[in-house]
């Protein structure tokens, strides 16, 4: 029996409806990837595997769940045959994943090789007749470190004022010019790498470098709103940091360039800078405290690399120091130094020999054991423990000395910068805490046992510097009531000294004192010898003093005979004045100084000056929102030590070649200025003949006379003689 719907429902056509609602099934592979290089394992371990595999690609940007992966078995065995297959869920993502994915070092034993599904069957059939590949156009790519190579030897200094900023060429006046100048280059402020290969400015989006003479953009790191940069000491890595923590929207492009959902939350990234990969993110650590108005702030850099960027650690104040592997950003050994109220680290630097010996290795193949890092760090007095600086090395974490200190406050660790001494400046406190007085711990770290040398000090240490590559030191110190508590307008006196390891007592001695001092800032040359003590940040004292240490060696130099007492060698060169002075930099040769007055601090006759070592003046630019001022880092020299010595050696022949130049620069700007007045003089003649012309003719227009048009019999010369007598003197003969 039909019924009536049955009969309507076969004459309706629902075609365009089917074709409009059919859902397609993807037969292909498309979005299946084989990921070979997988650790092979048993049932046991599954679940860890799949959840580290997991991770390892939402890490990249490419989210899966275990659930997507597919584990084949080999029965005999009953372990994984070392690849899986994953599904990413459409092809897109399966082709993100396999490019991201690829030569991903999973660990240090396996790494990821990663190819398409739908590739198996094309590799199979593929046609082996071969085709020559077109060669693309060769384009040299720019020297990062062209500016080495200068004919002139000139360095190079950045300066930032308003949205302006120029790069200049350093050198003699007729040498100093603009390099490069860029209007809105940076939106907070630039900075250069340490050995000046790259030049890094800060947008919203994130960082950027720059280098090559042409300065074209080099690399990129999409941090959003970025605060603060830095640079490991090898240009190899870049660690950024932005008080807002990182948000990964829905739109945001994913691959390991970019944040990924588990990095969501944090504050500061660790990126790779020749590949531009992000490496790690970490969360900003703070002192923990009860008391909301003794919350430190946040210690910058929050990361410390080691000397040679194997090692990267951070302080969990007051629990461990994390230490991380480069590049893998693995937590070493896995896992951290615990100790307990740690408060600060600091990783001893290589020196210039260190660095050799490492190298000699490397060139020569051998196997000789290397240096290991070593690092410092302190702890403070808990309960009946007394507060201690330990040494140890890394990778071994090995304890090399331990000292304890009673009493203490505070404590600074302060490397030399070849890594020879390490000074602890100890804030004490007397037993009844009123007052506070400084003592210097200073380990002599080539020596065995590492021996202590303690140079005790009455009054706090407001600044402490070694002289680089030397064996002093110089402090400023002060006992003024309104230390700690200055008033507006009042400037703080203080003391500076100089102290010298005397070898042949095996300790540290005061050199000399200068006492009475405003200074609060030491500056040391970076080849030593010079210093300069400066007052910076002052409203009402701007004064620069330019020393010389060792100002009597020249006359050693020159074969005499000189008697030496104890600190007779220090002699002041100079003194200055920069009103406002909040910056002062010395040039990589040490023979020049900037100093300049910052917007960011203060609005009152911003600008720069040039200094030269002995504290005179040679140029000043005085420029409203003026903001910074950097000279550029140079690299390690490249020249051995025999080399270097050689050029000692025949340094006067050097000069005389240098003497040449500057008499012939000298005559030629002597030429120029003679040729200038000559023109000025010659045009002045001729504006003057030009002007006697025009007064002629009016003259003659007017029936004047004009002057000297008289008759000859007019004139009448008169010649008068005067005889004037000077000396009489008179004589009698006597016959």
């Amino acid at each position: 029996m039909a019924f009536p719907n049955d009969t309507i429902d076969d004459e309706l056509d629902f075609s365009d409806i089917e074709a409009k609602y059919r859902v397609e099934f993807d037969d292909g592979f498309d979005n299946v990837i084989v990921v070979d290089g997988v650790p092979i394992i048993d049932k046991s371990k599954l679940d860890k595997l799949l959840a580290k595999i997991s991770k390892e690609f939402s890490r990249r940007g490419a989210v899966i769940k275990p659930d997507d992966i597919f584990v084949p078995w080999d029965d005999h065995s009953g372990k994984t045959k070392g690849f899986v297959f994953i599904d990413l869920g459409n092809a897109d993502a399966a082709a993100f994943a396999a490019s991201a994915m690829h030569g991903h070092p999973f660990d240090s034993k396996h790494t990821f090789h990663i190819n398409r599904f739908s590739e198996i069957e094309r590799y199979e059939n593929m046609d082996e007749t071969y085709v020559e590949p077109k060669v693309e156009d060769y384009r040299p790519k720019e020297h990062l470190r062209a500016w080495l190579a200068d004919p002139h030897g000139r360095d190079q200094y950045v300066t930032y004022r308003g949205d302006d900023v120029e790069i200049h060429w350093h050198g003699k006046p007729s040498q100093c010019e603009v390099a490069y100048a860029k209007k809105n280059w940076t939106e907070l402020y630039a900075s250069w790498s340490p050995l000046g290969t790259f030049f890094a400015t800060l947008f919203r989006q994130g960082v950027r470098l720059w280098g090559g003479p042409s300065w074209e953009p080099q690399h990129r790191f999409a941090h959003p709103l970025v605060k603060l940069i830095d640079f490991s000491p090898c240009e190899n890595y870049l660690v950024t940091w932005s008080h807002d923590p990182i948000t990964v929207p829905a739109n945001l492009p994913q691959g390991p360039e970019f944040f990924s959902p588990e990095d969501e939350g944090n504050n500061i990234a660790v990126w790779d800078i020749k590949s531009g990969h992000l490496l790690r993110t970490f969360p900003t650590t703070t002192y923990e405290t009860d008391d909301p108005a003794l919350k430190k702030q946040m210690q910058w850099p929050a990361l410390k690399w080691s000397s040679d960027d194997k090692f990267v650690a951070r302080a969990t104040p007051g629990q461990q120091i994390s230490v991380y592997e480069l590049p893998s950003m693995g937590l070493h050994d896995k896992k951290s130094l615990k100790i307990e109220g740690v408060v600060d680290f600091e990783w001893c630097p290589l020196g210039d020999k260190d660095k050799e010996d490492a190298e000699k290795p490397a060139e020569a193949g051998k196997g000789a054991k290397k240096k290991e890092n070593m690092l410092a760090y302190w702890t403070p007095e808990v309960a009946n423990q007394p507060a201690r600086v330990t040494l140890i090395s890394f990778p071994s974490r090995t304890v090399l000395r331990q000292k304890n200190l009673f009493n203490v406050t505070e404590c600074k660790l302060h490397w030399q910068n070849q890594g020879d001494f390490l000074c602890v400046k100890v804030d004490r406190h007397t037993k009844t805490k009123k007052s506070i007085f400084c003592n210097l711990e200073i380990f002599r770290v080539r020596e065995k046992d590492f021996p202590v040398e303690v140079v005790e000090l009455k009054d706090p240490v407001t600044d402490f510097s070694w002289e680089p590559k030397g064996e002093r030191f110089a402090i400023v110190s002060s006992n003024d009531p309104n230390l700690g508590s200055p008033a507006p307008g009042i400037t703080i006196k203080t003391d500076i000294s100089f102290y010298q390891l005397d070898r042949a007592k095996n300790d540290f001695k005061l050199l000399r004192t200068l006492a009475s001092r405003t200074s609060n800032t030491i500056r040391w040359s970076p080849r030593g010898r010079h210093v300069v003590l400066a007052t910076v940040g002052s409203s009402t004292k701007s004064e620069l003093e330019f020393w010389d240490l060792d100002f009597t060696s020249e006359e050693r130099r020159e074969g005499q005979n000189v008697k030496e007492e104890w600190g007779s060698g220090i002699q002041q060169l100079g003194s200055a004045d920069h009103y406002g002075v909040t910056d002062v930099e010395w040039d990589p040769s040490g023979r020049y100084l900037a100093t300049s007055a910052s917007a960011w601090r203060h609005t009152l006759e911003n600008g720069y000056a040039i200094w030269d070592f002995r504290g005179q003046e040679l140029e000043k630019h005085i420029l409203d929102r003026f903001k910074q001022f950097i000279w550029r880092p140079r690299p390690r020299s490249l020249l051995t030590k025999e080399q270097q010595r050689l050029i000692r050696k025949n340094l006067r022949e050097y000069s005389r070649a240098f003497d040449e130049e500057d008499a012939a620069e000298e005559s030629n700007v002597s030429a120029e200025l003679v040729a200038h007045r000559k023109r000025l003089v010659d045009e002045w003649n001729a504006w003057r003949a030009r002007c006697k012309r025009d007064i002629a003719e009016e003259k003659r227009s007017r029936g004047q006379k004009l002057n000297g048009e008289h008759h000859e019999e007019e004139k009448e010369e008169i010649e008068e003689w005067i005889d004037e007598v000077i000396e009489q003197i008179e004589e009698e003969v006597v016959e």
